[in-house]
């Protein structure tokens, strides 16, 4: 059974409508988190707001947003002025334009959503909008409300399912190219045939564990060493550190190296 959506609303075509259930794709559940402790005591320390100039504790109800005009003087906004330029976009994901599924580049995607109807009597028409977003190779523009503030959201149809993304704004993107362009090194045909080679043979099927975390399996350890109150051991298999590579490199010599090491290895011929 899957997990319940952390926001429910309604997916919305012209005049079709169906009620949708939303839920994040990425999770945070597992990721060892710590808290802020004062050492001393053991306790854990509470945050709190103080007021720069007076140095007294501001209590929730008389904290306030506040845009910056100029240098210490603010614009206030309270929660009714900030809800009333809100737009509707609290509980309806509207989709009023499509666009090619491929024209949308990689830049724009931020965070994945998985959206799945909410109601056994709206499947039907969510399936309809899947099944011609897939069949027409296009992608659903939107906008939606989540953690109060309102995002562009792209619908991708995915198997049974509608993968959301929230997209970055045009103004918080910077565009690759002005990285790029002063990169003017030719590649020669040579070494890419060897880096080819190299690639060829570490080169495998994707599988979720090569994204792994070895963090989370350190700290794990970590902590399970400090419950039972002993030092913990410094791992072992810990490599020596890289030598810093030097500034002029015969990149064929090295290209043979890596091949011929990789062969050891047990790296596929080719």
């Amino acid at each position: 059974m899957a997990p319940r959506g952390f926001w429910k609303g309604y997916l919305k075509l012209s005049l079709v409508t169906c009620p949708v259930a939303m839920l994040p794709a990425i999770s945070g559940a597992e990721k060892i988190r710590f808290h802020t402790l004062n050492r001393a005591t053991g306790n854990r320390v509470e945050g709190i707001y103080v007021d720069t100039e007076t140095d007294k504790t501001v209590e929730s109800e008389d904290q306030a947003r506040g845009y910056e005009r100029e240098p210490g003087s603010y614009v206030v906004l309270d929660d009714d002025e900030l809800q009333a330029v809100a737009l509707e976009s609290n509980r309806t994901i509207d989709i009023d334009t499509f666009v090619p599924a491929d024209s949308v580049g990689w830049i724009w995607y931020d965070t994945p959503h998985f959206l799945l109807p909410d109601d056994p009597v709206g499947e039907e028409a969510f399936a309809v909008i899947r099944e011609a977003m897939a069949a027409t190779g296009t992608v659903g523009l939107s906008r939606v409300v989540l953690h109060r503030r309102e995002r562009p959201v792209m619908l991708e149809p995915r198997g049974r399912g509608i993968v959301l993304w929230t997209l970055h704004y045009s103004d918080e993107l910077r565009r690759p190219e002005g990285y790029f362009d002063d990169i003017d090194a030719k590649a020669d045909a040579d070494l890419v045939t060897l880096v080819g080679r190299l690639i060829d043979r570490r080169t495998r099927d994707w599988d979720t564990a090569l994204v792994h975390d070895p963090l989370q399996e350190n700290l794990k350890k970590l902590i399970a060493s400090k419950k039972k109150r002993g030092r913990p051991k410094r791992s072992a298999s810990r490599e020596p550190a890289a030598e810093a590579p030097t500034n002029v490199v015969n990149i064929m010599d090295a290209l043979k190296k890596s091949l011929a090491a990789e062969t050891k290895r047990g790296g596929r011929a080719k």
